[in-house]
């Protein structure tokens, strides 16, 4: 059984184009899209669990639960970087225009953002420390 749909020569030179990005890349692309489209992030809410059966075997002892939300913190700067941190950092805040993307920059050490999800807070340490800037998920 066949999942191919069909698609213009355009639309898939852009799909086999994009397959070919890495995942830097892939994220970049994700948030300059974004951007262009003004989309707003989505926080996907987990679904409720159910109740765990009654049991009367002895307790377990339960792991310490795995931190899931993290604040996203500026620390440092490569100064031959710097352009490239305001460009990123222009792109992670939604509204922050190029001087305030700058005056944020310049402030280091300062928070990015709060209460933001394992996943998310670890694509925007990857992408700014690959632009010379030191983060530090908290």
């Amino acid at each position: 059984m066949s999942t191919e749909v069909e698609s213009s020569a355009k639309i898939t030179k852009i799909v086999d184009e994009i397959a070919t990005l890495n995942l830097l890349e892939t994220a970049s692309l994700v948030s300059a899209l974004k951007i262009k489209l003004n989309i707003q992030d989505v926080v996907m809410s987990a679904p409720a669990a159910a109740a765990p059966a009654a049991s009367s075997a002895a307790p377990v002892e339960e792991k310490p639960k795995e931190k899931t939300s993290f604040k996203v913190t500026l620390q440092k700067f490569d100064p031959a970087s710097k352009a490239k941190v305001i460009k990123e950092i222009k792109a992670i805040l939604p509204g922050a225009n190029l001087v305030e993307a700058k005056k944020f920059v310049e402030s280091a050490p300062k928070t990015i953002k709060e209460d933001v999800p394992k996943d998310e807070a670890e694509k925007i340490k990857a992408v700014l420390e690959t632009n010379g800037a030191t983060v530090t998920l908290e």
